[in-house]
């Protein structure tokens, strides 16, 4: 099979590529010829990186491109929930690499990770049927280390520079046991309470007012949390409690001094 062992995650692969075109591309791919999955994809550059929406994502040395590839990880109406399992891990391998102390870092709705209030990392989770009739989901991870984007639409900030001595490998031998941890809690979409709950202990804004870009309009109110599902929760002006499982996410509205970046969510 491809890929060798993991040290502390035993049953799981890592296959280690100098440079690939996208590390989901290369995991999916490997899913079409037959890999059973459990498989993490690394490259130390992504020369045809993807981000949401199928943006361009810029990815040079230093930074952590990571992707899982899991073969039929739940029942199709428990996988809405899993990018709740990857903000988890993800923020708790960072986390594990040692932060100084004061430092912010939490999740943004649903699986953008913020330190210090600017996005470090960038997730995308992607899923494919395959001949044999099973599921193919791969789960892509961009960690700033070094190097982030120029501003944009959000506030962007990188490990290092924020006083975290990790480096793609020390990070990802993290990232590694963090995920297998959280897909244990989340247990197939058994355990979605649990893996809920630890998300909502980290997460950025409830209680505060946010704004959501839809595909049409925008809606403005406090941030109540999320459902079972993982979609937003948000309480409009008259207390109308409306569920919103996608949209451009904002700590900062009209009228309002919020805390932390806008951002995107995921689609």
């Amino acid at each position: 099979m491809t890929g060798g062992s993991i040290a502390g995650v035993p049953g799981w692969r890592h296959l280690e590529l100098p440079s690939v075109g996208s590390t989901n591309a290369e995991a999916m791919a490997l899913a079409a010829t037959g890999d059973p999955g459990n498989l993490w994809v690394t490259a130390g550059e992504q020369t045809a990186g993807r981000g949401r929406r199928g943006r361009a994502w810029a990815s040079p040395p230093g930074n952590l491109y990571a992707s899982a590839l899991l073969i039929d990880p739940a029942p199709l109406n428990r996988l809405g929930t899993l990018p709740l399992v990857a903000a988890v891990a993800v923020r708790d391998a960072i986390e594990a690499c040692g932060t100084p102390s004061g430092t912010r870092l939490a999740i943004k709705w649903p699986n953008d990770i913020l330190l210090n209030g600017a996005k470090c990392c960038g997730i995308l989770l992607e899923s494919q049927g395959l001949s044999d009739g099973h599921l193919a989901v791969v789960i892509g991870c961009g960690i700033n280390i070094v190097s982030f984007p120029e501003p944009g639409l959000y506030r962007a900030t990188a490990l290092n520079r924020e006083g975290i001595s990790a480096t793609p490998s020390s990070l990802f031998a993290e990232l590694a046991i963090a995920f297998e941890a959280a897909l244990k809690l989340w247990d197939g979409g058994r355990g979605v309470v649990a893996i809920r709950e630890r998300w909502l202990r980290h997460a950025e804004g409830i209680g505060g007012p946010i704004a959501v870009n839809l595909a049409k309009g925008r809606l403005e109110g406090q941030f109540e949390g999320i459902d079972a599902d993982g979609a937003l929760l948000l309480r409009t002006s008259d207390g109308t409690l409306r569920q919103i499982s996608a949209g451009d996410l904002f700590f900062e509205i009209s009228g309002h001094g919020g805390s932390g970046a806008p951002g995107r969510v995921q689609e």
